[in-house]
């Protein structure tokens, strides 16, 4: 599970359009992904993306959802509704009315829809009655860790408020001691049919909403949601070698539903690193070295995750070398193979110089044919030599 996206980029509409506009773009988009028209190797990308199309027409096409989501994005939708309940609704029989104009029927959409809370059906009603058991909606959230941490693995501690079955009424929105009475409506199928020709659609039940019931007596408890809204901390085990953009999926840690909890997803952010840069599983820094470390070679200590390191310095090194650490990186989060570290060396030339270093370094500068009489000094020379 990723990121989720804009619900006006997933429509490809602006901010500012209309709902006819709305409509218009996702009535083009729900033809373009219709089974009938896309190879059978992208079907279920297809149904993934018309899941992403129906669940952003939802949102934008209820002028009430659309000013919260303006105002607070994803998380102020997430807060006030359940998944099931932002396709309550939703007009989307008006979008639908005319698809057999176009030679198309349900086909595979209906169970799609039927995961929205609706059911498009190519020529019978359908057989889900409403009050069945659903599965509780999986949740999402965003975790930042140090590049060290990244690197070792770790377990932190994360606070999500979701949805729980309600303890009074054990999750059927009714008074302790009554019992749900079937909706007069759609006599317990939790959808009315809108029929036009060969095409047929099953729309929610505008008076049970779905669920097939009425409750008489409210639970005092949750008010007959059946759910109420807690605050949980969970332990989540962060295994070395995540990189930002990881998923980590915690199972049964999302909502509760009557058919189970579903699974809660934490995205990886690795903060920037005052030290390394990270090149997938490798390691990338930069030194400086002394100008006579970088002629006659040496040894110098440089930095790594897991503390100082000694590196050799061949003699003759020139300014921007880089040199490699085997093992010193980050582990492969799937094999554990160990990174890299790449260690870029720097040349650092004297902003000044003594009369006895000038000396020396003139001395060297005739003993190597080097002419230094022009107006531009050796020291300079060298300067724009080891940039």
């Amino acid at each position: 599970m990723s990121t989720k996206r804009d619900y006006y980029e997933v429509l490809g509409v602006k901010k500012s359009s209309s709902l006819d506009e709305i409509k218009r773009a996702y009535r083009e988009m729900a033809l373009r992904f219709h089974p009938d028209r896309v190879p059978q190797e992208q079907k279920k990308e297809a149904e993934e993306k018309f899941k992403d199309i129906s669940e952003a027409y939802a949102v934008l096409s209820d002028s009430q959802k659309r000013a919260l989501y303006d105002q607070y994005g994803h998380s102020g939708i997430d807060q006030k509704y359940a998944y099931e309940d932002i396709f309550k609704g939703a007009d989307f029989n008006s979008v639908f009315s005319d698809m057999s104009d176009y030679g198309l029927g349900g086909g595979i959409f209906e169970q799609i829809f039927s995961d929205l809370g609706f059911d498009i059906s190519g020529g019978g009603r359908s057989s889900r009655r409403g009050g069945s058991a659903r599965r509780g909606r999986d949740l999402e959230i965003a975790v930042r860790v140090s590049l060290e941490d990244a690197a070792t693995g770790t377990e932190t501690t994360v606070t999500i408020p979701r949805y729980e079955l309600c303890s009074v009424c054990g999750g059927s929105g009714a008074k302790p001691g009554t019992k749900k009475t079937t909706c007069p409506q759609c006599r317990g199928a939790g959808r009315t049919v809108v029929s036009n020709g060969f095409f047929q659609m099953a729309q929610t039940c505008s008076k049970c909403h779905g669920e097939g019931s009425i409750i008489q007596s409210l639970c005092s408890s949750c008010g007959g949601a059946g759910r109420v809204k807690e605050t949980h901390k969970i332990k989540v085990k962060i295994p070395a070698g995540v990189d930002s953009g990881s998923n980590l999926r915690v199972r049964g840690e999302g909502e509760a539903g009557s058919a189970g909890r579903g699974d809660l997803y934490v995205v990886i952010e690795v903060m920037p690193h005052a030290v390394f840069q990270r090149h997938q599983n490798d390691l990338v820094t930069e030194i400086q070295i002394s100008l006579s470390k970088a002629i006659l070679g040496g040894e110098v200590e440089v930095p790594t995750l897991s503390g100082k390191a000694k590196m050799k310095i061949p003699a003759g090194t020139q300014s921007g070398k880089t040199f490699r650490l085997k093992d010193k990186g980050i582990p492969d989060v799937h094999t554990k193979a160990l990174g890299d570290e790449l260690v870029k060396v720097v040349v650092e030339i004297p902003a000044s110089l003594s009369a006895e270093q000038r000396r020396l370094i003139e001395e060297f500068a005739r003993a190597s044919g080097e002419d230094i009489s022009n107006k531009e000094s050796f020291a300079d020379k060298i300067k724009k030599t080891f940039r």
